[in-house]
């Protein structure tokens, strides 16, 4: 049975854990044909609530290192912002006339507040909850990843992408969030520039607010 902090609806409980303002650094490395495009990167997530049954989430990446010891000082041309994401974050759960939307529609029947045996009602034969993420990138890309969260880890794969014309080519992905030790370790694989799906993308982050 689920715990149920008093400030989240009860949708939300089993994503608590990734509420915060996280910081850290993290490591570059993905294989294009014969060249490992390496670096290393700082990063800042947030998860936050507002009010809704989603987690709100923001991420953005500076470029600090070559990947090969070369590290990139404040005012170097090098030290450049990479591609920033937003989205929400929810349990998946089927939606009824007394949830709100499409767009802006407002729901059409009583809201009843939903509760802890709610939420125990979507838990899965893998003892988890089937969770969904929307994220949006900076440089044109939509993705939909659908997966499973068990206690502090998660595992999310990529259901649809959409690209906007200009966009670079990039198809599918899996993500791994986990709680380690009071640190948010993540894991970011992508198939893109015409690759097969591998290793891209891990940090380590420490909780700031």
């Amino acid at each position: 049975m689920i715990d149920l902090p008093t400030d989240l609806p009860a949708d939300l409980v089993p994503l608590s854990w990734l509420r915060g303002v996280w910081e850290g650094s993290g490591v570059i490395d993905y294989a294009v044909g014969d060249t490992t495009l390496r670096g290393e990167f700082t990063h800042r997530v947030s998860f936050s609530h507002d009010g809704t049954d989603a987690l709100t989430y923001s991420a953005i990446a500076w470029l600090t290192g070559d990947g090969q010891g070369e590290n990139f000082d404040e005012g170097d041309p090098r030290r450049v912002p990479l591609v920033s994401e937003a989205g929400f974050w929810r349990l998946s759960r089927p939606l009824g006339d007394a949830d709100a939307g499409p767009g802006l529609l407002p729901a059409t029947a009583p809201a009843p507040a939903r509760t802890v045996d709610d939420v125990e009602a979507l838990r899965t034969s893998e003892d988890g909850f089937e969770v969904e993420a929307s994220i949006v990138h900076s440089d044109g890309v939509c993705e939909l990843y659908l997966g499973q969260v068990r206690g502090p880890r998660i595992d999310i794969a990529t259901d649809a992408v959409v690209r906007a014309a200009g966009a670079k080519n990039y198809v599918a992905a899996t993500r791994m969030y986990g709680l380690v030790d009071g640190h948010l370790l993540w894991a970011w694989d992508i198939a893109a520039l015409g690759e097969e799906l591998g290793s891209h993308a891990s940090a380590r982050l420490e909780k700031v607010q």
